[in-house]
């Protein structure tokens, strides 16, 4: 049995019954359908970056998605760019040539491990980018209709880290649903120029008013270096720091109505979040009702000594020290203000 610690960011996490390594779409399909035949649970990891995996593991079928390539389908001032990545491919490795390419509205996500392929299903957004401002069309695989489906942008019902793909989860092998759609590859649609940087932080990092324009290999490089010093760039050859052994954000920021986050103190942050809601900052939460940076030190589980959105694993923690701390966070955080935290990563085996 494979551990599935060693697919995951966070470093923990129990055996799988099976692995399969699937290194083209026909074998992800392939391996996809066999399982789904057999009545098999199926659990999908490419990048590991946002999951945590029990202790007792996954009695089921892991797939590890590891298609690879790149297609350009257009490049010019009219039409922008239109680029197909393959799901299993290194987000973080598109990014890096879209910025090359000229390719804008990518530059601010710098940095986010894990695959493309992830990337619409959590809606990802980072420094003010999403991106349901680039995805064209996302080609999946429909393990009800057991065919091929494509979705337009518009289909996809993005939201704040949602989208169609994230809730479309369906009963296939026992009780405990699963996702409908397995994402096969994403195609993005690129104007040729770099929008504005509508972030506060990334605008004084790079020494600009919020809406001017940078060129994007100085975004790109102001990104990094704000997520190194939040733990928050993943190098799996480095053992050393463990504020990187973590999921990124471990919760999201709360989106409550006007009469929720009134009763937050007033010096609370608050941004419109549409439809008469009001977004919060789930870090402000935590930090406010006791939970610094280094929380839980020495651990085996703290929060990080950079961020305390992340959770981290100082070198030997369990699952179950990370659900414990998680849960703490939460419990600590809703008896304080009376809003209940919601994790970002997705947990395979537990529950909060």
């Amino acid at each position: 049995m494979t551990s599935l610690a060693d697919l995951t960011t966070l470093r923990v996490g129990g055996p799988a019954t099976r692995l399969v390594e699937a290194r083209s779409e026909a074998e992800l399909v392939e391996a996809v359908s066999a399982a789904d035949a057999a009545g098999e649970p199926l659990l999908l990891v490419a990048g590991g970056s946002n999951l945590l995996v029990a202790d007792e593991g996954f009695a089921g079928t892991v797939v590890h998605v590891a298609t690879q390539g790149l297609r350009v389908s257009s490049e010019d001032a009219c039409g922008g760019g239109v680029v197909t990545a393959a799901a299993g491919h290194r987000f973080d490795d598109f990014v890096a040539v879209a910025v090359e390419r000229g390719w804008g509205g990518v530059e601010a996500l710098s940095g986010i491990p894990g695959s493309v392929g992830a990337t619409p299903v959590q809606n990802v957004g980072a420094y003010g980018q999403e991106v349901a401002q680039t995805v064209e069309t996302v080609r999946t695989w429909d393990r009800v209709e057991r065919r091929q489906r494509t979705f337009v942008a518009a289909e996809l019902a993005f939201g704040y880290r949602t989208s169609l793909l994230k809730t479309s989860r369906v009963a296939l092998a026992g009780p405990h649903p699963e996702s409908r759609y397995v994402v096969l590859d994403v195609t993005f649609q690129f104007p040729l120029r770099t929008p504005p940087v509508r972030y506060p932080e990334l605008a004084r990092r790079l020494g600009v008013e919020v809406g001017a324009v940078a060129p994007a290999r100085e975004v790109r490089a102001a990104v990094l270096e704000l997520r190194a010093s939040k733990g928050m760039v993943w190098d799996p050859a480095d053992r050393s720091d463990h504020d990187t052994w973590s999921a990124g954000s471990f919760f999201t920021n709360p989106v409550l109505s006007v009469d929720d986050a009134a009763r937050l103190p007033a010096d609370a942050p608050r941004f419109p979040a549409g439809d008469g809601l009001v977004k919060t900052s789930a870090a402000w939460l935590i930090d406010r009702a006791g939970f610094g940076k280094g929380y839980g030190a020495p651990g085996p589980a703290t929060l990080s000594t950079k961020h305390t959105l992340a959770l981290t694993n100082r070198g030997d923690a369990r699952a179950a020290d990370l659900l414990a701390l998680a849960r703490s966070v939460v419990d600590g955080v809703e008896r304080e203000f009376g809003v209940r935290l919601v994790n970002e990563p997705v947990l395979v085996g537990a529950t909060l």
